[in-house]
């Protein structure tokens, strides 16, 4: 089985994310699967077969299957556009979440997703508690969402991965306004119930960091800076009920997995 390493939402090697891409001809077992994704110990491996005319995507974590990820969607379209479909411009994906249809433009991969919802909920004691500052806003969907008075906090943070264990969501993700012109917002992103203590960039969550600051900025469009140590830029934008995610992408290993 041959597999790519792609650093995700970064033009340089060793920022952005790395999502570990496999294109196959057939599905493998869920458990070998797991247990790629368990090795790589990435916070992403995706595995894609091609259905017909487009391709069915799965996401493995290192503490199991997931509905949906970003950065490894675009890892596996910067895979599939430049090494099995070198002439395409696009690629669309079947998925637990629907149809996902990934454009290239150049350099960047613009990806359409559906939005979370933006469920507003108490802020409590045991947010502070794993955080270590109050936020000012909560809100739910499949992860959720905290929003930090300034920068400077989620820049600082270190939370309580146990006590952060605890909390609703699958994902828990911190925002603030950008401190920098460069950006609009600024965010990271921490998953212990995946066995993930930082996720570097995810271009999941950002289907709910981008309604949340396109409501509060009154803005269609926002370029997004994920500040974990490898870091990572997301172009993103409002389109109703959908999100545009665009990001760079460049390759960093490609080899052969000896497994059967």
């Amino acid at each position: 089985m041959k597999q790519f390493v792609v650093d995700a939402f970064t033009e340089h090697l060793f920022s952005g994310n790395q999502a570990a891409v496999c294109v196959m001809n057939d599905w493998p077992d869920d458990a070998l699967m797991q247990n790629i994704a368990t090795e790589n110990n990435f916070s992403e491996t995706a595995f894609a077969v091609k259905e017909g005319t487009s391709y069915r995507l799965r996401w493995f974590t290192p503490g199991g299957e997931i509905d949906f990820c970003g950065h490894a969607t675009l890892g596996t379209s910067f895979v599939i556009l430049n090494y099995q479909e070198k002439f395409s411009s696009s690629v669309t994906f079947t998925s637990m979440v629907g149809e996902l249809t990934v454009k290239r433009n150049g350099d960047i991969y613009e990806m359409d997703f559906p939005a979370y919802n933006l469920k507003k909920i108490p802020v409590t004691d045991e947010m502070t508690e794993a955080l270590g500052v109050t936020p000012l806003e909560a809100y739910i969907d499949r992860d959720l969402l905290l929003v930090l008075p300034d920068a400077k906090s989620v820049r600082n943070l270190t939370p309580d991965l146990h006590r952060l264990n605890q909390l609703d969501g699958l994902l828990t993700a911190v925002t603030a306004p950008s401190d920098c012109s460069e950006y609009d917002c600024v965010s990271r992103v921490f998953a212990p119930k995946l066995n993930i203590p930082e996720d570097p960039v995810t271009g999941s969550t950002h289907c709910m960091i981008t309604p949340y600051w396109c409501s509060r900025f009154g803005r269609k469009e926002l370029t997004c800076f994920q500040a974990s140590k490898r870091s990572g830029v997301l172009y993103t934008g409002i389109r109703g009920n959908r999100v545009k995610i665009a990001g760079k992408a460049v390759l960093y290993s490609e080899e052969n997995l000896f497994v059967e």
